[in-house]
């Protein structure tokens, strides 16, 4: 039994304002592709499909467009929401796709009795687990005593009634402690939302989704797969990958991690503007990628960013590390702002934002200005 574990899709989202759909169309594409080559019985989905609870109607067609080649190539899907989906619009249709192979537990609605697969070695029984807070479990079990995140995933697990002689897979969308995060993930303040590993212990394969970044926690069938693209300049050093899991007798498991690469790499370049523009440095290498540019130059590049853009025309992001942006100085007085006059004022916001005075041709200038200004001089 092989079944490809996949999370975090996020259709729909925009980094640094540029849309990643026809990024993600490739990924979803080569996914699929990877997915027949390798004859899974199946595809665990967990969580955030998409990025947005009302997702626009692009990224809504997008996922259509993947959950139809996969049922009609056979291949079952079984699929949660997570914190970023609507779960009442995810769910729509989805006893009718039901029918079509597309088992998709959208809305928490109690314990959902799981889908069972036959091979050589029995039943594999799968459950699915929506993104789960302790109010929504206690708007199904009233009587539920639970506070926590913990509390609430233990107490609905509770209710399978688990058999441990049988072979059991979770898919689910919650932060295990232990897992490492990065900054394109929407996380609770404090670690509310923390879930301690061992409350999934009663299953052979978890397939978790959330966090972003690939890694095992703890075992290697306690698993976040990550997103199949990089969403964050954090994930920059992230290899994206697909995990195919295969089943022998009950206790046998084997994970294995595919690497997925996309249609434009998410990467940081650094070095001077002439360094970063020179044939000898882009060459035999994707200008097309989509890049945050660190220069070094001590003096601000007029017009950086559009030149830039004129070699790699998917610049996100621009800033300089340099002298002045290395520095860190705070402005100390004793004055309260509104006692100052708008000279020390402008002479105060240029230390803050420079980290060095203003010389006196500058206040020259400054002064000059001020009084055309307010005079009303053309």
């Amino acid at each position: 039994m092989k079944l490809l574990h996949l999370s975090d899709l996020h259709i729909g989202k925009r980094v640094n304002e540029c849309s990643m759909l026809d990024d993600q169309r490739y990924i979803l594409n080569k996914l699929q592709e990877l997915a027949i080559e390798e004859t899974v019985d199946g595809v665990l989905l967990a969580g955030d499909l998409y990025d947005k609870p009302v997702p626009p109607a692009e990224a809504v067609s997008l996922l259509d467009e993947f959950f139809t080649g996969l049922s009609r190539s056979g291949i079952p899907v079984f699929a949660i929401s997570g914190n970023h989906d609507s779960p009442e619009r995810l769910n729509f249709g989805s006893r009718l796709m039901e029918g079509t192979g597309i088992h998709l537990a959208a809305v928490y609605q109690g314990a959902r009795e799981p889908i069972v697969l036959w091979d050589t070695h029995g039943p594999l029984h799968i459950y699915l687990l929506p993104y789960l807070k302790p109010a929504v479990l206690r708007h199904v079990y009233p009587e539920a005593e639970v506070t926590t995140y913990e509390d609430a995933v233990a107490y609905a697990i509770d209710r399978w009634e688990i058999d441990p002689t049988q072979r059991n897979v979770l898919v689910a969308h919650q932060f295990v402690v232990g897992g490492t995060t990065c900054e394109s993930e929407e996380l609770s303040v404090g670690g509310l939302d923390q879930v301690g590993a061992q409350v999934f212990d009663a299953f052979d394969y978890v397939a978790l989704g959330h966090l972003h970044g690939p890694q095992k926690i703890g075992r290697e069938t306690l698993r976040y797969c990550g997103t199949p693209l990089k969403y964050s300049f954090s994930e920059c050093r992230h290899q994206k990958s697909a995990c195919l899991v295969e089943f022998g007798e009950k206790g046998s498991v084997t994970v294995r991690t595919i690497p997925i690469q996309p249609l434009r790499d998410l990467r940081e370049i650094r070095g001077t503007y002439d360094a970063v523009t020179a044939k000898s440095f882009y060459d035999g290498t994707n200008t097309e990628d989509y890049l945050h540019v660190i220069l070094t130059d001590q003096e601000d590049v007029p017009e950086a960013m559009g030149r830039l853009r004129a070699i790699y025309p998917n610049v996100m992001k621009l800033t300089y590390d340099n002298l002045r942006t290395q520095s860190s100085q705070e402005i100390w007085g004793a004055e309260r702002p509104e006692t100052k006059s708008p000279l020390e004022l402008f002479r105060d916001f240029y230390q803050l934002q420079n980290n060095q005075p203003m010389s006196q041709e500058q206040e020259d200038f400054l002064l000059g200005l001020m009084e055309t200004i307010w005079e009303g001089e053309p």
